[in-house]
């Protein structure tokens, strides 16, 4: 269901996923309203309530000059993105939240800053969130291993507030996952098919309300997700690196056979050999596959 007339096109479309938030909802849709109304840009704020039983879906009903998508279940913040995404009008769509942790009053700043580029990222300078001594170390190494995937040095992975075209990310919208790895999702769809990323950097404060984000569950979602798009590009990235270790360590094992055994070669040694051109031959033929179905990007970069 929707609500509130919306235009034919602008400038700037910000999708707001929402899923009880009550008690702050009104403000930073405010200080969002504020910021664009100041700005060179047209603008819309599409506002995704994604099943709020808090009193939000109440709240959002008596916020003028917004259009309201409402999901009938909680289905996630990705399919709440996903959703505002395919509904928005503007040339530039911004992702955000509304539970006050990052700075909205700048999204003017961070739409200008796309010049040059496809997708522009909030790079948030400070870890705010909830079990801060857990996530911090578990992000930088998927960041890293991001980084070392897509070959790219990604300063924030999974930085909620960004600003993208909207022409380009609808080639892979139906590939967004329902939770929060949707965020790493875009970031390496657009990596992984040629597009400019770029980072801006950002303040990032104390979240109001309750977070919905799970460290251990939502960051497992996060790896995964990191290693499964990557495999969807560049498959060699994974397959290789793991079948020259085990080859490496076959030849150790046979430097070792020769000194300890007298030159006899042990059985596990072989079947450390063939695992390693088996995971070779795995990834070259996953390359081939991806290499012969990938479609062209039919949206020139930036």
């Amino acid at each position: 269901m929707s609500t509130t007339h919306q235009p034919d096109t602008c400038d700037v479309s910000v999708v707001l996923p929402i899923y009880n938030e009550k008690g702050h909802l009104r403000a930073e849709i405010d200080r969002i309203r504020a910021a664009l109304d100041a700005s060179r840009h047209s603008y819309e704020i599409i506002v995704v309530d994604d099943g709020s039983s808090d009193g939000s879906e109440t709240e959002l009903t008596t916020i003028p000059g917004i259009t309201l998508i409402t999901h009938r279940r909680n289905q996630g913040s990705g399919a709440a993105r996903r959703t505002g995404t395919t509904a928005a009008h503007g040339r530039v769509v911004v992702w955000t939240d509304v539970d006050m942790t990052y700075p909205n009053d700048r999204i003017p700043e961070l739409v200008d800053a796309m010049e040059g580029w496809d997708h522009v990222v909030g790079w948030r300078q400070s870890e705010e969130g909830t079990h801060k001594l857990l996530r911090t170390p578990a992000k930088w190494v998927i960041r890293k291993l991001a980084s070392y995937l897509s070959e790219t040095d990604i300063k924030d992975l999974n930085s909620g507030l960004r600003a993208f075209r909207r022409d380009v990310a609808m080639q892979y919208v139906h590939d967004l996952p329902k939770g929060f790895s949707c965020v790493t999702t875009l970031t390496m769809s657009f990596l992984g098919n040629g597009y400019s990323v770029g980072f801006f950097p950002i303040d990032y404060f104390p979240r109001a309300g309750r977070s919905k984000f799970h460290w251990l569950r939502d960051t497992r979602r996060y790896l995964l997700q990191v290693v499964r798009m990557t495999l969807s590009y560049n498959p060699l990235k994974v397959f290789l690196p793991v079948g020259l270790a085990l080859l490496g360590l076959g030849f150790v094992k046979l430097g070792f056979d020769w000194a300890e055994r007298d030159f006899r070669l042990a059985a596990n040694t072989l079947l450390i050999f063939f695992a390693a051109l088996q995971v070779i031959a795995v990834g070259l033929v996953a390359d081939l596959v991806v290499r012969a179905t990938k479609s062209p990007s039919s949206v020139p970069p930036a």
